[in-house]
């Protein structure tokens, strides 16, 4: 049976960072690592790749730290670790930091550069082009904590986003899931996952999935 590759591009409700800590979440534990588990049970062979960044952006620069415009490199990201099944991004959450001025359309058209990137990739000819699945972050809430100097205001700017990421999924001829029909962001810091909303959101991934790769 050959192995399908599932490569996760996120940020730091991807890596896993503990709220109000620099720690981080074991791989079983991290939503990508629960997706996984589950599929394995479920019979599929896969193997998920993590490339998530804490602070990355869709496609804007941080300005205190280089290399979080998740637009640049995405290409070689994929022909790096292709061949690919499906590319799942769960992004946005960062565009939404105090120094962007961004509504939830900014964040949706830094979405679309990202699939078009992604399917430009320069993979090997017999290579596929991968699916891709939009995952929408849950809302931020309220930002508590050592983070909401960095996030103030965000709960604000990002209301409207699953909505302007399904329109990009249904233009773009991609997957879509939104992350908030399962979860919300933690109450802790109110931006991050908790172990157990990153359970929760793995559980639900896995059997999107699980369909997806059915009809492969």
């Amino acid at each position: 049976m050959s192995v399908s590759q599932i490569l996760v591009y996120g940020d730091s409700l991807t890596w896993g960072i503990i709220p109000n800590t620099r720690r981080r979440l074991p791989f079983e534990a991290r939503w990508p690592g629960v997706m996984e588990l589950d599929l394995v049970v479920r019979g599929h062979a896969v193997r998920v790749i993590e490339d998530c960044l804490n602070g990355r952006r869709t496609a804007w620069d941080d300005p205190y730290k280089p290399g979080r415009n998740g637009l640049v490199g995405v290409e070689q990201r994929i022909e790096i670790n292709s061949p690919l099944a499906l590319v799942i991004v769960m992004l946005g959450t960062n565009d939404f930091q105090f120094t962007h001025q961004h509504t939830a359309w900014h964040s949706a058209q830094g979405l679309a550069a990202l699939v078009r990137a992604i399917r430009s990739a320069p993979i090997e000819p017999d290579m596929p082009i991968p699916e891709i699945l939009i995952v929408s972050p849950p809302p931020i809430q309220t930002p508590q904590g050592p983070i909401a100097p960095k996030f103030q205001g965000a709960q604000h700017r990002c209301v409207g986003l699953a909505n302007a990421y399904e329109q990009i999924a249904a233009q773009e001829h991609c997957r879509f899931f939104d992350a908030a029909t399962v979860t919300t962001s933690s109450v802790v810091d109110g931006v991050h996952l908790d172990a157990e909303q990153h359970a929760a959101l793995g559980h639900a991934l896995a059997n999107a999935v699980d369909h997806l790769l059915a009809e492969q």
